[in-house]
């Protein structure tokens, strides 16, 4: 896969959200594999901490890893990660927009939830994106995007809106950024949509000090979309030790079909179509 190609020995990659999670353990992967790693996150020590760990999987230590504080809700400042991760390696080759928050949402509750999370989680996205590609296509080698959605902005289950919205943008933003890329002549460059599981991270600890058993870790996760990024994968929907890619299937199609057969929105959770979703999801309808 020309697009996987881009993560190799002395190549440079940028990741967002990199003090800790899914992103500290893709920066963890790449160095280990002899990329140069840039981490992004917000400013204080763990982003420190992070870099510490990273430097000492490094090929050449901490000299072929740089932290840069950067708030992705803010244009500047991707503006200047993109500019100190030239200055630090040169060209970028592997790009993984993975900054994300979940403050917690409400359809009616405080504005400035809404705004934090679509700021980041969308925003963050789509100006990470834009600000580097352009670059990334004009270098010339074989160069990838990967954009962490989730589950929950596919099958959007009720509860936290602000978030699934978010999500459900950055699925799009990604699918026509593919697009625009695949039809770009001389591109060499390609996106690719993350979708995690149940993964345990600080976004989802939720208070918890130990791992759910149902939950992946991060590098579980980053296995899987290694695996997934050498086969070409676009969609890389991870399952967990809970849900498995059947499972995810048939809530993913049930959703689409809300649609096609024109039920309520979230008929999942519709006590009129409860039965009928379980019933298809386990191959026993009526």
């Amino acid at each position: 896969m020309l697009s996987y190609s881009a993560i190799a020995r002395n190549n440079v990659a940028v990741v967002t959200g990199a003090a800790s999670g899914i992103g500290l353990a893709a920066a963890k992967r790449f160095a280990a594999l002899g990329m140069k790693v840039v981490l992004a996150d917000l400013p204080g020590n763990r982003l420190h901490v992070a870099e510490a760990a990273v430097a000492k999987l490094a090929a050449g230590g901490a000299a072929d890893v740089a932290a840069v504080a950067t708030d992705v809700s803010q244009p500047d400042e991707i503006v200047a990660l993109a500019r100190a991760a030239r200055e630090s390696f040169g060209h970028v080759h592997v790009l993984m927009n993975n900054a994300g928050v979940q403050p917690g949402s409400s359809m009616f509750g405080p504005l400035e939830y809404w705004e934090t999370v679509m700021s980041v989680n969308l925003w963050g996205v789509i100006n990470g994106s834009r600000i580097f590609a352009p670059a990334m296509i004009a270098h010339g080698d074989p160069a990838l995007i990967i954009n962490t959605g989730s589950k929950q902005g596919i099958t959007t289950p009720p509860g936290d809106p602000a978030y699934n919205v978010s999500k459900a943008g950055v699925k799009v933003f990604t699918e026509a950024l593919q697009h625009e890329l695949r039809n770009t002549e001389g591109c060499k460059v390609n996106a690719h949509l993350l979708i995690p599981g149940f993964v345990y991270t600080a976004l989802t600890a939720h208070g918890r000090t130990e791992k759910p058993a149902g939950a992946w870790t991060p590098e579980q996760t980053v296995d899987f979309m290694m695996e997934s990024l050498a086969r070409g994968d676009f969609y890389i929907l991870c399952p967990d030790n809970e849900v498995t890619r059947p499972t995810d299937e048939k809530r993913i199609l049930w959703a689409a079909a809300d649609i096609v057969e024109n039920r309520p929105p979230l008929s999942r959770w519709h006590p009129e179509y409860g039965k009928a979703f379980q019933g298809f999801l386990t191959g026993k309808e009526d």
